[in-house]
């Protein structure tokens, strides 16, 4: 997903296009994570970029896209970029915590 939000529309609310907004980020990610996964990954992870535009968006967690926004909205601004990419990954085994084995 690559998109520009605009956040004032005429003939819309605000809070209510706010949450239209929030709830299409979400849907995008629960059905990425419902695709099939290629041979030798675990999991689904997100490359995620953030901003006022495409030109100035920067890399974010996706667990702070949706503090972000509100970020956005508080400030006054009127449109965000936001850019999330499925890539499938593998998760990586825990280093072996000594202190846990021996207590």
């Amino acid at each position: 997903m690559r998109k520009t939000f605009q956040l004032q529309v005429e003939g819309k609310h605000p809070d209510r296009l706010l949450d239209a907004i929030k709830h299409e980020i979400r849907k995008y990610i629960k059905r990425e994570r419902r695709r099939e996964l290629p041979e030798g990954a675990d999991f689904w992870d997100f490359d995620c970029r953030f901003g006022a535009d495409e030109a100035s968006s920067g890399i974010v967690h996706l667990s702070d896209i949706t503090g972000l926004i509100d970020g956005v909205v508080k400030e006054g601004g009127r449109q965000f970029y936001v850019e999330i990419l499925a890539r499938p990954a593998k998760r990586r085994p825990r280093p072996a915590d000594p202190a846990q084995d021996g207590a």
